[in-house]
């Protein structure tokens, strides 16, 4: 955690969007389970706003945010609402039950989007601003306005329609680069032009929210800061809209690192960062690419020789930060067949996960039988047991038992033996190409449900010929797309558990829940 300020002016407010902005990311969808689980971590990791969900966007968005509203205590929570009576109506009902809440509006104030998305004049979008303010500030104490796509509105209309929101009661205004255009430089300018020209700039806090396009959201958000921003808005993993947005991870630890040239704190409890980064990797299924700065693998690795001796002299040669800062244990032990479980409750407890004594014992149960079937079990494979234990909910289809027989030049045959939550067993097998689609194809025999696949992708977990493969698929059913993952050294029975969790997902969601609306009415603000 940065060191402790008095001056306002010194610390910084952390906005996240993982479960707005971040969920809109293709394949990104989660469960009210997996949002509620998030929102708990996200509270614990000490983030000061919460942007819970777009209540109007869908029933779905409606109920996780009002749920979030209600269960999540310490931060803000926030929704948000397009300038529209209605958009605001929905969030204020979502945000109702909250102790600390914020409603969010934003409309588009670039020419383009003037032009051709709202068919507006600046006039007119001034004044729905201005009433949309106006209005949420009957409900709520703490409003947010944003102008969406404003690194590409004009300065002076820009400058004009500040101004205006917080003489209408805006408490915080938020200048986003929606598009990911902008550069340090000239978004410092646009800071520096504001709080130069709005006469009543020091009533609301500037709030900066970049996409990453061309890879440099995080430095325009610094800019921004340097420039006068107070509040940044970031995602974990820098999830989000195409590119995605700016990374909470990267820009808390810069300012963290680099306090000589950003001398600001922020609440943020940097020991959390890599646990949660993994477990928003673990539910949305984007893997962290190993090269990521700050918590994927590699960013506290060192291979090449002459490396490693400086890090033998003195660790700093090569390390700006220390790994157990964010999270992560410097040592990498490895553990075996022989390993007890008070071993891999420490070695749980070291890698930033807190579980239950049940909890273990399920871990335990699943690492006893992969040291049988490999040699060594890596932190990576021991972080990958507890998530993968997370991820999968109750059935209704278990697999029991799978056959695949396959070879070069012939076809695949695959039958699978599932075992259904009212203790029916179903048997079914087929035949294909190859391996993984008879296998596909026999769960759909079996479960009835014949979706679409969209993605599917194997990664090894750890080293060596006997790693384990986690494999993520995503796959479309009635226009909604649904993920699953699976995790096994057989990559071939990682693909099977992979698949079924998606159907299981979608037999859960058809019991419970008629498809959402679209979710294009998500995509906006920031």
């Amino acid at each position: 955690m940065t060191s402790e300020h008095t001056d306002p002016q010194d610390r910084l407010i952390i906005f996240d969007t993982t479960l707005r902005d971040g969920e809109q990311a293709p394949g990104c969808s989660m469960t009210l389970r997996e949002k509620l689980r998030v929102g708990n971590a996200l509270a614990e990791l000490g983030v000061d706003v919460i942007e819970a969900g777009f209540p109007a966007a869908s029933p779905g968005d409606f109920e996780s945010v009002q749920r979030l509203a209600e269960e999540l205590e310490g931060p803000v929570i926030c929704g948000l609402a397009r300038c529209q009576a209605q958009d605001i109506e929905r969030a204020t009902a979502a945000l109702a039950p909250a102790k600390r809440k914020r409603l969010h509006v934003f409309v588009a104030t670039s020419a383009i989007h003037r032009e051709y998305k709202l068919n507006m004049a600046r006039q007119e979008i001034l004044k729905r601003a201005v009433e949309s303010v106006q209005m949420a500030r009957q409900h709520f104490d703490d409003v947010e306005f944003s102008a969406e796509d404003a690194a590409r509105t004009e300065l002076d209309f820009l400058t004009e329609i500040v101004t205006a929101v917080i003489d209408a009661g805006a408490t915080t205004v938020n200048i986003p680069d929606t598009v990911g255009y902008t550069a340090p430089a000239e978004f410092l300018a646009v800071f520096k032009h504001l709080r130069e020209n709005v006469p009543s700039i020091d009533k609301a806090i500037l709030s900066v929210h970049c996409h990453n396009d061309l890879g440099m959201a995080v430095a325009n958000s610094l800019a921004a800061v340097q420039g006068g921003a107070r509040q940044i808005e970031c995602t974990i993993n820098g999830i989000g809209e195409r590119a995605g947005n700016c990374s909470l991870e990267e820009v808390v630890m810069a300012v963290r690192t680099r306090n000589d040239l950003f001398p600001y704190a922020t609440g943020i409890d940097t020991t959390r960062l890599y646990p949660l980064s993994r477990m928003v990797s673990s539910v949305t299924g984007l893997h962290v690419q190993r090269n990521k700065a700050i918590v994927g693998e590699n960013a506290f690795a060192h291979e090449a020789g002459i490396h490693q001796h400086g890090m033998l002299k003195n660790a700093e040669t090569y390390e700006i930060m220390r790994p157990q800062d964010v999270g992560i244990s410097r040592t990498n032990l490895v553990l075996g067949k022989h390993s007890g479980r008070h071993a891999l409750r420490e070695r749980i407890s070291d890698l930033g996960f807190d579980l239950d004594e049940k909890q273990v014992g399920a871990v335990f149960a699943e690492f006893k039988k992969l040291a049988d079937s490999k040699k060594e079990v890596f932190d990576s494979d021991i972080e990958a047991l507890v998530l993968h234990g997370n991820v999968h909910g109750a059935g209704p289809w278990v697999l029991e038992e799978m056959h695949v027989s396959a070879g070069t030049g012939r076809s695949s045959t695959a039958s699978v033996r599932l075992r259904d939550d009212e203790d029916q067993v179903v048997e079914e097998a087929a035949v294909a190409a190859g391996p993984v689609e008879a296998v596909f194809t026999a769960l759909e025999l079996a479960t009835g449900i014949r979706p679409e696949l969209k993605d599917f992708d194997i990664r090894s977990v750890s080293v060596g010929e006997d790693a384990q493969g986690d494999v993520s698929v995503t796959v479309s059913y009635e226009e909604r797309l649904y993920r699953g993952q699976g995790l096994e050294t057989d990559v071939i029975e990682a693909s099977a558990k992979a698949f079924l969790h998606a159907l299981n997902r979608i037999a859960r969601t058809k019991a419970m829940h008629p498809a959402p609306a679209s979710r294009d009415a998500r995509r906006g603000a920031a």
